[in-house]
């Protein structure tokens, strides 16, 4: 008996409902990948509440400042090293993108390598470290001998919490961003345990605070290693030390994250710029402005979601040399900024007063809130181009063009600030706080602007060289 052959007939698909499906997969793994960064970006302020919830009840209010302070010094020389984060998830996508599991294992024991290095450096140079940031800061004397003690015991954790920056920035690249936040939540709860039990279990007083964090920051780094270990199918994604320390890679390695390096260097820069001309131009201008940034960081929360997912999937795009689907995840990645700017912007029409209020109760910085509220108002439009562009770079390894735009936008900004003219021409004077906000977005305006125009060409270098 012979078999027949039934042919079966299928029809051509539409092409607009392939793509409507692409769109569909696409705005799937940007939720998959934001929702939970946002869930650890919101931690970070949780924990800086929980911190100065204790030291505001040991008794003195100058322990609140000493925190403050403290937690600024040593937030100061970490952020320096975000690069051991960014850097590793962009290479590590690029790897996961083109099926190169050995790649992303050179990638994890370099970042790695370099971090533990990098916070033993750290821990040798503590003290001219220690006394170049109190210069910058300058606090009174009771805090300054506070903030003191607390940077000399959080500063033995620097090994630890660069090395969990390096692990979290694997695991995004590596299109998980369920571990980062499991390894944020875990360490913060530590944290508070710990500080608890320090502060009151054992009388440490102040002490005990920095202790707490301490202990917390080696406990995630042990939790960010099991879990990796867990990730990689029961052993540690490390490759060799002949792979690791190999010449031809490690030059890419160190140029990407060089230039991630200086454009941090620019950023603070700017944000300490913030600061201190407001502080010039007096103690409400500096307490309106410190409400003012309290916006627009609580819309980088939600916005360094998106521009997380934005390093993890344009990394894998470009790993793939697959142009068609970076195109279409920029775009989708854009409708999302577009709704989140939309979505803030309204927040911030409609609430800002209660929002204000909650932050402050000050009569004085409510009053001059009223006059800068259109600022407010404007953050999210002008912002968002920024955060995205920023995340797109990274994924794609284009740190040098993002590294000029940055430095671009920060010389924008001091410009705009420094720079007037008069009746004799150009004249330099300290600015207002009009000068001062109108400088600052239109910086972040110029980063989100500038990479936008660059991003065609930019990607087309990073494709080939994939």
């Amino acid at each position: 008996m012979s078999k027949t052959n039934t042919a079966v007939f299928c029809p051509p698909a539409d092409f607009s409902v392939i793509l409507q499906l692409q769109f569909m997969s696409i705005n799937r793994d940007i939720l998959r990948i934001a929702l939970p960064a946002i869930v650890s970006n919101i931690t970070v302020p949780l924990l800086g509440l929980c911190d100065t919830t204790i030291a505001g009840h040991l008794g003195d209010a100058g322990f609140i400042g000493a925190i403050a302070v403290g937690t600024m010094m040593v937030n100061v020389v970490f952020w320096c090293f975000g690069f051991l984060r960014s850097g590793t998830s962009g290479m590590t996508a690029q790897a996961y993108g083109s099926g190169d599991r050995e790649a992303s294992a050179v990638v994890f024991s370099r970042a790695f390598l370099v971090a533990m290095l990098t916070g033993l450096l750290i821990v040798a140079l503590q003290w001219p470290l220690k006394a170049l940031v109190l210069a910058v800061i300058h606090p009174a004397a009771d805090v300054r001998a506070l903030a003191s003690m607390y940077f000399s015991i959080v500063i033995w954790g620097a090994p630890a919490m660069l090395a969990t920056m390096s692990v979290s920035g694997w695991f995004l690249g590596m299109q998980s961003s369920f571990y980062p936040m499991i390894i944020a939540v875990v360490t913060n709860v530590i944290n508070i345990g710990l500080s608890l039990l320090c502060v009151y279990g054992f009388s440490l007083g102040f002490p005990g605070t920095a202790i707490g964090t301490l202990g917390a920051n080696w406990c995630g780094l042990l939790l960010a290693l099991w879990l990796a270990r867990r990730f990689n199918g029961g052993r540690m994604p490390f490759s060799s030390w002949r792979k690791t320390v190999a010449l031809s890679g490690l030059g890419r390695f160190f140029r990407v994250n060089t230039d991630i390096f200086f454009r941090s260097f620019c950023i603070m820069g700017v944000s300490m710029g913030v600061t201190s001309i407001g502080a010039r131009l007096g103690n409400d201008i500096l307490a309106l402005n410190a409400v003012m940034m309290q916006f627009f960081m609580f819309f980088s929360y939600f916005m360094d979601g998106f521009a997380f997912a934005g390093e993890a999937l344009a990394g894998k795009c470009v790993g793939r040399r697959d142009k068609g689907q970076l195109g279409r995840t920029v775009r989708a990645l854009m409708g999302w900024g577009a709704i989140m700017a939309v979505i803030f912007t309204a927040i911030y029409l409609l609430f800002y007063g209660p929002i204000s209020s909650f932050i402050t109760d000050s009569g004085a910085v409510l009053s001059l809130l009223d006059d800068y509220r259109l600022y407010l108002f404007l953050i999210p439009s002008l912002t968002v181009g920024a955060f995205l562009f920023d995340g797109i770079y990274i994924g794609m390894t284009a740190t040098a063009a993002m590294l000029w735009v940055t430095l671009a936008g920060a010389a924008l900004f001091f410009a705009i600030d420094f720079i007037g003219w008069d009746a004799g021409g150009l004249t330099l004077s300290l600015p207002d706080n009009d000068r001062l906000w109108s400088a600052f977005l239109s910086y972040l305006l110029v980063r989100g602007a500038g990479l936008a125009m660059l991003f065609r060409r930019e990607s087309r270098h990073a494709l080939v060289a994939a």
